[in-house]
């Protein structure tokens, strides 16, 4: 049995990250994007944009380098205004070729684009760990190794080379498991569940040794216990206790 949990629950919902090509824009443009119950990737190579989700509020503004992944589950627009009528991905002509699109006029932005496949069984259960959001900008420490992907998705796209597709799936697969491993730097950013477990630094310890003999009888006392606590010694410091609260 594996000892980390992250690798497993992403095999268990055969997750597949499918790189479905990218678009181009310039001056006045906007497109409606629909994950159909999928999540959406996009990273944004060149320039910057608006993105307007459904439900409303204030857009969000979405530079090079940055990546979001939505959950499918609602629609959102990426514009270069929020005043502009958007067009729905399906009118959007793309080049078969190189699975380009273009939007507008001129090319000041440039976006790359996938969708994760979830398998139909246990799927639900990671979409659900997730935000319906996930916006990773080029200022998080993951951003080296986030714009690396991302160039070398581009450079597959654009190249033409034999195995390019199948490159440019494991390249996105990747892409999105660097996505995850941010959220997991910031636990107050995901839905209350197994990947926040992971991602708080007082239960991972024990629930990854959990889940490498879930068969054990496990004790409380067999188990990691939390952190000390900061500043003088108090009873929280026990491993038998629970982490100390604020």
């Amino acid at each position: 049995m594996s000892v980390d949990p992250l690798s497993d629950a992403l095999a268990v919902a055969d997750a597949r990250c499918v790189f479905s090509g990218g678009f181009t824009a310039g001056g006045h443009w906007a497109v409606r994007l629909r994950g159909r119950y999928k999540l959406k990737v996009n990273a944004v190579v060149r320039g910057h944009c608006l993105l307007v989700r459904e439900e409303g509020g204030e857009p969000v503004r979405v530079e090079a380098g940055d990546v979001v992944v939505s959950d499918g589950r609602r629609s959102y627009v990426l514009c270069s205004a929020p005043d502009v009528t958007p067009l729905d991905s399906k009118e959007v002509a793309v080049d078969p070729g190189e699975r380009m699109a273009h939007l507008g006029d001129g090319e000041g932005f440039l976006c790359v684009s996938g969708h994760i496949d979830l398998s139909r069984d246990s799927g639900e259960l990671l979409r659900r760990a997730l935000p319906e959001m996930i916006h990773v900008r080029a200022a998080s420490v993951e951003a080296p190794v986030l714009g690396w992907l991302i160039g070398q998705l581009v450079g597959e796209m654009t190249a033409g080379r034999a195995g390019s597709g199948f490159a440019s799936d494991q390249i996105a697969q990747l892409l999105f498991l660097q996505v995850l491993r941010v959220c997991l730097v910031d636990p107050q950013t995901l839905p209350a569940g197994s990947l926040r477990a992971l991602a708080d630094e007082r239960l991972a310890p024990a629930l990854r040794l959990m889940h490498g003999d879930p068969s054990r009888p496990w004790q409380l006392e067999e188990l990691p216990g939390p952190p000390p606590c900061p500043g003088p010694p108090s009873p929280c410091a026990s491993r038998r206790r629970p982490a100390c609260r604020p």
